[in-house]
């Protein structure tokens, strides 16, 4: 079994905000990057300069998206959400202040019995993020 490529990678699909949200992450979180943009041309099904498809990485972690070109009646929701272990608090409330940002706080960055520094925050762009301090409870 190869080790290269993810079998399972996580897929989000954006309505034409995908790249802004790659950048957005990317700002976030350390050892990010953008790794591949594919973006529709002229005379092409979705918006010209929209994402066809695209990887990223944050902190390592490989990611894919897409801007889809057909209007859906469903979006993102907190039933599925990005857990993200934070080594610092520093790292923590960053991570929380940023992706707070024009989105909405599901649970208030704070201690808990599992978690002596957790917050749950929908992001502007509807995903879901949860963020606890490594090393606690």
């Amino acid at each position: 079994m190869s080790h290269s490529t993810p079998k399972i990678t996580t897929f989000l699909m954006f309505s034409g905000q995908a790249e802004e949200a790659m950048n957005y992450y990317i700002s976030i979180f350390d050892d990010s990057e953008i790794l591949q943009i594919q973006r529709y041309g002229p005379n092409q099904p979705g918006a010209e300069g929209s994402v066809v498809k695209a990887t990223f990485s944050l902190h390592g972690q490989v990611f894919m998206c897409i801007d889809s070109n057909v209007q859906h009646d469903f979006t993102f929701t907190p039933a599925i959400s990005l857990f993200v272990t934070c080594d610092t608090e520093a790292e923590i409330d960053r991570a929380y202040a940023k992706l707070s940002e024009g989105g909405s706080v599901l649970m208030p960055l704070a201690a808990y019995p599992f978690s002596e520094k957790f917050g749950w925050v929908a992001d502007q762009y509807g995903v879901s993020w949860q963020l606890s301090l490594a090393g606690t409870k």
